[in-house]
């Protein structure tokens, strides 16, 4: 029994403590593979698109992401607007490619208001694309999408970056996005696995769309967790596209810190299990793309695991001051894989001088973690303040 105890206890300390290092692991396999030189340009055909923007109670931020799409050097696209539980009588919009989609019963769900769109398409569309209520689009987004369409994926994920950083969380919130799209986006993706989905800034083919949700009813958040895994789990790739931009509202505030963190540590609890399955179906397939993906998503969230690791190793240094180390060798992994993720990236000087309050941001989750369990019945959706 003892035997069976002790292996439980290394087991466990080794399913945490490769996250500390699977970066670097990464970052290193990255540079160690050759790169393509094949040609990055999208053809001169324009694709064509639906736009998707679902926004729900609040409308504020609407006039501002439908007019960074209408100056979109594309023209080829229609914009379809879902404005679910929400006032609509100030709202006009005077160019025909944009439809406002008013549902007559709440839907309270991403995906719902995404097919209410769907079912009530102007014309056969070739490609999806979903935009949040509070996103900016660079003039670019839709050519820099059709590169890797034209490569033959059928799934996309574009850089969303921050557009603001007026506080320290806010700040952070940045830095963590830097990270993940470095880590789970670029870096993924080039050494042959799959980038993650960030909820926005996405696009699809139509027909894998459907093919992957058109058949679910999803409430509540996560639905691009159940999107990533059906995509992979059907054998395709999602391609990372860095020039694809989107300018994403940071959370500026601690209380819609700690409600929108709430929400995803729920969705990571009820969808994490995805990775096992992944995990078992790449052993099986020899399939690297799925096998990666999967240990990727059984991840817990970045404090989680970094709390965790923590608390491993102050145990060890009573248990096993040999063991205690590897924890600190692989804490100086991580932080040298997060500065080379802010390094390689055009990263504000806020954003660095900011890092010093990351023992408050992981507070705040952890406050966050209890909350988790009830958090999507407080709320569905993150209150936006920043209007500029």
């Amino acid at each position: 029994m003892s035997y069976f105890i002790s292996f439980l206890w290394y087991f466990f300390q080794i399913a945490i403590g490769y996250n500390l290092v699977m970066p670097l692991l990464l970052f290193i396999i990255y540079h160690c593979i050759p790169k393509s030189r094949k040609n990055t340009t999208a053809s001169t055909a324009e694709a064509d698109y639906a736009i998707i923007v679902t926004a729900y109670e609040q409308t504020d931020l609407l006039p501002n992401v439908v007019k960074s799409l209408l100056e979109m050097r594309y023209n080829n696209y229609l914009i379809y607007v879902v404005a679910d539980k929400c006032d609509i009588s100030q709202l006009h919009f005077d160019s025909e490619k944009v439809i406002l989609l008013r549902p007559e019963e709440t839907l309270a769900s991403n995906t719902r208001s995404h097919f209410y769109a769907i079912n009530r398409f102007k014309r056969p569309h070739e490609r999806i694309t979903i935009i949040d209520s509070d996103n900016i689009v660079d003039p670019n987004y839709l050519q820099a999408l059709n590169v890797y369409f034209d490569k033959g994926f059928n799934a996309v994920q574009g850089l969303r970056d921050a557009k603001n950083i007026d506080t320290t969380v806010a700040a952070l919130d940045a830095a963590r996005d830097i990270y993940y799209h470095y880590y789970d986006g670029k870096l993924l993706f080039e050494v042959g696995s799959s980038a993650t989905l960030s909820g926005s800034g996405m696009a699809f083919t139509v027909s894998l769309y459907k093919s992957c949700l058109g058949h679910l009813d999803i409430t509540g958040a996560g639905f691009d967790k159940i999107l990533q895994k059906q995509i992979v789990n059907a054998g395709e790739r999602i391609a990372f596209q860095p020039n694809a931009i989107v300018y994403d509202e940071k959370t500026s505030r601690t209380d819609q810190l700690v409600n929108q963190r709430a929400r995803w540590i729920n969705t990571w609890f009820r969808y994490f299990s995805f990775g096992f399955g992944l995990i078992g179906k790449g052993i099986r397939n020899l399939n690297w793309n799925q096998f990666l993906f999967g240990l990727i998503l059984v991840r817990p969230p970045l404090f989680i695991f970094l709390l965790l690791s923590a608390l491993l190793m102050g145990i060890n240094l009573f248990v096993d001051f040999t063991v205690a180390s590897y924890w600190f060798f692989g804490f100086l992994a991580f932080v040298l894989s997060f500065l080379l993720a802010l390094i390689n990236n055009p990263t504000p000087p806020f954003v660095y001088r900011s890092l010093w309050g990351i023992p408050r941001f992981i507070f705040y989750q952890v406050i966050s973690l209890v909350k988790a369990r009830t958090a999507n019945k407080r709320s569905i959706a993150t209150k936006h303040y920043h209007k500029k």
